[in-house]
């Protein structure tokens, strides 16, 4: 190959990766003369015009050009061979680094602009995107959206470690499933969801996710009855499966052993007769024939009374939905653990008593209604109602706490505390741990000595097994 040869496809790779850049960032309109530029390399290379339109779907393109679905599908081996024989950058190789970046783009940056609304053929599109996708990496069609797959390391073939002229994705196929959900996730938040749920073939698209789930719980009240019993699929799909990991993560956490540099409640329960009425045996008075009692000691019960009662209460306001499934599911799986009796409350404005249907998550989380404010004092009588032997019951409350009336309701469960109830406080439970909490509490918490839990459901776990199990 001459300098000059070389020069010039150096140049036409340099063109197509700054195309995808500008793509990739969203800047489709930043710079006409590179999308000139683009088309003017596409041409060379002998492939159609449309590759630069982002609008244009993969399965359109190998409609109006058969010949390149075979090129398509065949991109990281035909790509692992070239490197294999030479790695030079020749025009097969950019022809096959040009397809690949429309390849990518249309399903990792597809239908560009945050707030853009997205219509169900775009939806419908990108699914059969993923698939040549999928097939160009030489994996089973649905693979990379079948989360169950994914998870017990089935099928595949390596995908994403190839390189040869720029048909190598980079990263590892569990990377590439993390990376197609958040995908879908921001599809479908920029989309009518029940315009999805009302066509049937569209619905099998859906892949089950915690986004799915929170547009459910939103639209419950407008769907169809065809639509309702799509989404119920789709509710119980994902609740069924994070139900399998929390009992995996149950069966497996450990209660721990106790932390002696955390002082004990200072409760009933916990006080040391024996040592109170030693340390203050200097304040004996003969003539009155009493002690008086200068300090108190308290000591952890190391026989202490396991609760048989868990009452699970759940802000149901619009930020809480991620808290809400995990924690209704939670409910559900102790409720079928010996000798307890689970409960489960959720309130906003309004305060709902489900514990009818504790040990079916999903009917529980169709009667809730995601929204309003947070008034946690409504919630307080029902919470009253299921405290028939406060030793015997742990209240796990769940919320930001950013309530209409913090002061009163702080009241309410110092109330409870001090009754000899299990108080656990837990913010906002979410996947990834991240949660937003009103500090005001946290303080008031951390002062009534129960700490506010941690916001990763890992943690709620084991508080909630040291005190049930």
């Amino acid at each position: 190959m001459s300098d000059d040869s070389y020069s010039r496809e150096q140049r036409w790779r340099q063109v197509l990766y700054w195309r995808m850049f500008a793509a990739t960032f969203r800047h489709h309109d930043l710079s006409p003369t590179l999308n000139r530029m683009h088309e003017d390399v596409l041409e060379e290379l002998g492939l159609p015009e449309v590759l630069s339109h982002p609008a244009a779907g993969i399965s359109t393109i190998v409609q109006r050009y058969p010949e390149l679905e075979d090129e398509i599908e065949n991109l990281l081996e035909d790509a692992e061979a070239a490197a294999e024989d030479n790695g030079d950058i020749d025009e097969d190789a950019l022809r096959r680094a040009a397809l690949y970046a429309k390849l990518l783009l249309n399903v990792f940056n597809p239908v560009p602009g945050h707030n853009t609304p997205v219509s169900a053929d775009e939806y419908s599109q990108w699914g059969e995107d993923v698939g040549y996708f999928e097939r160009a990496c030489g994996l089973q069609p649905g693979e990379l959206r079948d989360q169950e797959r994914g998870a017990s390391g089935e099928g595949g073939t390596g995908a994403g470690q190839g390189s040869g002229g720029g048909a190598g994705v980079g990263f590892s196929e569990e990377e590439m499933r993390r990376r197609l959900g958040a995908t879908e996730d921001d599809l479908i938040e920029r989309m009518e969801l029940i315009e999805l749920l009302e066509d049937d073939e569209l619905a099998e698209e859906i892949s089950p996710s915690m986004t799915v789930v929170e547009q459910i719980l939103r639209d419950k009240n407008h769907l169809s009855d065809e639509a309702m019993e799509r989404a119920k699929a789709l509710v119980r799909e994902y609740v069924e499966d994070v139900a399998e990991a929390m009992k995996i993560t149950i069966e497996k956490t450990e209660t721990g052993e106790t932390d002696d540099s955390v002082p004990p409640k200072r409760t009933f329960r916990n006080l040391d007769i024996r040592r109170t009425v030693w340390e203050n045996l200097v304040n004996w008075d003969p003539d009155d024939e009493k002690l008086y009692v200068d300090d108190l000691y308290f000591e952890r019960n190391a026989e202490k009374t396991r609760p048989a009662n868990i009452v699970v209460v759940m802000d149901q306001s619009g930020s809480m939905a991620d808290s809400m499934v995990h924690c209704t599911i939670l409910a559900s799986i102790f409720a079928g653990m010996p000798h307890v009796d689970a409960h489960l409350i959720a309130y906003d404005t309004q305060a709902i008593d489900l514990s009818d249907y504790v040990d079916n998550p999903l009917d529980a989380l169709l009667r809730t209604q995601l929204g309003g404010g947070t008034e946690g004092l409504r919630a307080i009588p029902l919470v009253e109602q299921k405290i028939r032997e406060p030793s015997q019951t742990a209240v796990v409350w769940i919320s930001d706490f950013y309530d209409f009336d913090r002061e009163a309701l702080f009241d309410r469960l110092e109330d409870i505390n001090d009754s000899g109830a299990h108080l656990l406080p837990v913010g906002s439970i979410t996947s990834s741990g991240y949660q937003s909490v009103d500090s005001w509490f946290k303080q008031q918490f951390d002062t009534l000595g129960t700490p506010l839990i941690s916001g990763r459901i890992e943690t709620l776990i084991k508080e909630i097994k040291e005190v049930v199990s």
